[in-house]
């Protein structure tokens, strides 16, 4: 009998190997070689992550730690098009709508699975080969490599939903040279191909073609060290001439930006902005009015306050502002009017800046006793 459930138990773990390898799989988790590879696989939908999906790649990452046979760990998107478009939002709305407690496992399991990231003892390295937004930037940007093309797209565009730059926004924001994480963090700017590398967002940039070459020598390098790995990606990043001789796109309002972005407070911002009053400065104004209050003012702060934290810290204060707007009216109304029925007219509460009281984003910001996040 005991042979007989050996044999069940043998049988189970195939079962469960080859679920995981079953190309319907939202989340592909294999082994080759010395890498452990997360293939994020719902092209249909742009590889947003859900909550089974986070389920499922936080213990195997924590797994492939330990395991002294994994050398590396490399984390791609399926279909072409996207690493990784952000969090499900819909799914999210229709959970903090109903009261379900999802609202709440969704960002304790994905700010987890960001710190693991940020944390984690081997290599890895994210192809983030085009869209990468949100949820997408948070399973890449804390890693030690990010390996852009010119197919990458990124953006951090919360404030247009009611929300904020979550997935440890708050902490590598702020670190971007000079003002720019704050302005990327407001705006919701978008940054193309050789752009994400430049403004320090990935590490190397390589042709999206090439990264099925570059991916099978990572997987050939025998028992490698992080240098070793580096070597790899350096050769292909030195090898790619790929738009090469471009400026940075912002390069030109770098000096604007700085100075305008570096304010104390939203309102400040929009003042220097009408004072400064170029092309530049009125689209961005432009932009900010169309931005939820609240959300610009919690980012803002956010922010301000990352910029001095720990990645930890800062997962924990997010974890209370994910809370506060799922509580609040505009991120359902900003996934409404962005996601749902696409009239791209949200109606925020508070519709100004000025009637957001400190007092209001105070709260925000407050400890939630035993209901905080645990990392």
């Amino acid at each position: 009998r005991l042979r007989a459930l050996n044999r069940l138990q043998v049988i189970l773990q195939h079962l469960k190997m080859s679920k995981q390898t079953d190309s319907t799989a939202e989340v592909l988790l294999e082994k080759k070689g010395g890498a452990g590879i997360i293939t994020l696989n719902r092209p249909k939908a742009l590889n947003a992550l859900n909550l089974s999906m986070i389920q499922q790649i936080y213990p195997q990452i924590k797994t492939w730690e330990k395991d002294p046979e994994t050398y590396l760990i490399i984390i791609k998107g399926s279909g072409g098009k996207a690493f990784c478009a952000g969090g499900d939002i819909r799914a999210l709305t229709e959970a903090g709508t109903a009261g379900d407690k999802m609202s709440q496992d969704f960002f304790i399991g994905e700010y987890r699975l960001n710190n693991a990231v940020g944390t984690c003892k081997k290599p890895y390295v994210a192809l983030i080969d085009g869209i990468t937004m949100g949820g997408g930037v948070g399973v890449s940007v804390h890693g030690h490599f990010r390996v852009a093309t010119e197919k990458t797209l990124f953006a951090m565009p919360e404030t247009a939903i009611g929300l904020f730059p979550d997935v440890g926004g708050g902490y590598f924001l702020p670190r971007l040279s000079g003002k720019v994480g704050y302005y990327l963090a407001l705006t919701g700017c978008r940054l193309k191909g050789r752009d994400v590398l430049k403004a320090g967002i990935a590490t190397h940039f390589v042709e999206s073609e090439k990264l099925p070459a570059l991916e099978k020598d990572l997987i050939a390098l025998k028992s490698p060290s992080k240098e070793k790995i580096a070597d790899v990606l350096n050769s292909y990043h030195m090898k790619c001439t790929l738009d090469q001789e471009k400026e940075f796109v912002l390069d030109e309002h770098m000096d604007k930006i700085n100075s305008i972005f570096s304010a104390n407070s939203m309102e400040e911002i929009v003042k220097k902005l009408k004072q400064d009053g170029s092309p530049f400065a009125m689209r961005q104004l432009e932009t900010l009015n169309k931005m939820s209050p609240t959300s610009l003012k919690l980012t803002l702060r956010q922010l301000r306050e990352g910029a001095s934290m720990s990645l930890q810290d800062v997962l924990k204060m997010e974890y209370r502002l994910s809370q506060a707007c799922m509580k609040g009216h505009d991120f359902y109304e900003g996934v409404r009017a962005v996601l749902i029925d696409k009239d791209q007219s949200p109606k925020w509460k508070p519709a100004a800046l000025e009637e957001v009281s400190d007092e209001f984003v105070d709260n925000c910001f407050k400890p939630l006793g035993n209901d905080d996040l645990k990392l």
